[in-house]
């Protein structure tokens, strides 16, 4: 019997989940961690030449991956109709609006819920506000690295497999997981902090992230600014528990707990506008 002919559960293996897409996670990991576990192991420091490269290359991994297996099993094709999406910019307008400022509401509304229930501000963070435009702007291409894996490949075989909201929940998950050794990064944000809140976070993003990918007709570009926004907005009214230490506990500190219960409330809206059948791929 060839491969075309198996029924599909044969090709998908015993964790429901696409063979390509179970190959392009599999293959991810193993590249970005074989770059970035020497980097938490060795003191390599952080102002190196190797450093740098073994960081980037670890960051571009998904897009890397994504890349190859689609042309090999897609050919030149299937990676320009993927690297397309990179520039799919005629969407409305208020699908930019909601890229850039999804997460800076979100952050806006929990420092006031933090206001009226600690009945002082949070502390603010020092970066110059007319920076972060420009920061966003020089950072929607490099979100590329990522975006071209997480949302260009792996979404829309796991949405043609389990449906947009459930495929949204898993690849927040795993993305989170991805990120697990700059916990262990001593000069990295995340270092020591909880991965437990953080992934519940970014669980929640990707599920507003593949809302915003629906409604743009796929679009990585707006994937792409929204990431950019997300990173270079945290910090404006920063959350990180100083000199964290339990990066599987809980702890961690009110604004990370609040901004965790809001976005879970927004992602429980979009889900239920996902809700459905599959998505074709």
């Amino acid at each position: 019997m060839t491969d075309s002919a198996k029924p599909a559960a044969s090709r998908t293996g015993n964790s429901g989940m696409p063979g390509s897409a179970l190959t392009f996670f599999l293959l991810t990991f193993v590249v970005t961690w074989i770059c970035w576990i020497p980097i938490v192991i060795m003191p390599i420091p952080a102002r190196t030449l190797v450093r740098a490269v073994l960081l980037f290359v670890g960051i571009f991994a998904p897009s890397l991956v994504a890349l190859s297996v689609t042309a090999r099993i897609e050919g030149e094709s299937g990676v320009r109709a993927l690297l397309g999406r990179m520039f799919q910019w005629e969407v409305g307008a208020q699908w930019y609006l909601f890229a850039v400022g999804y997460t800076l509401g979100v952050k806006l509304f929990v420092t006031l819920v933090y206001r009226l229930a600690n009945g002082a501000w949070p502390r603010f963070g020092t970066v110059p506000l007319y920076i972060i435009p420009f920061a966003i702007l020089i950072s929607t291409p490099v979100q590329s690295g990522e975006e071209i894996g997480w949302r260009g490949y792996a979404l829309p075989r796991l949405a043609a497999r389990l449906g947009l909201g459930p495929a949204s929940i898993l690849l927040g998950v795993i993305w989170a997981c991805w990120h697990l050794p700059l916990f262990f990064l001593p000069d990295s944000d995340t270092y020591h902090q909880s991965f437990l809140v953080y992934a519940t976070q970014v669980t929640a993003i990707s599920v507003a992230m593949a809302w915003l990918w629906k409604q743009t007709g796929r679009s990585l570009l707006l994937t792409m600014l929204m990431h950019a926004a997300i990173n270079n907005t945290q910090d404006i009214i920063p959350s990180a528990v100083p000199r964290g230490t339990k990066t599987f506990g809980f702890s961690a500190s009110l604004l990370s707990w609040l901004a965790a219960v809001v976005l879970w409330i927004c992602a429980g809206y979009f889900l239920f506008r996902m809700r459905g059948k599959a998505e074709t791929t």
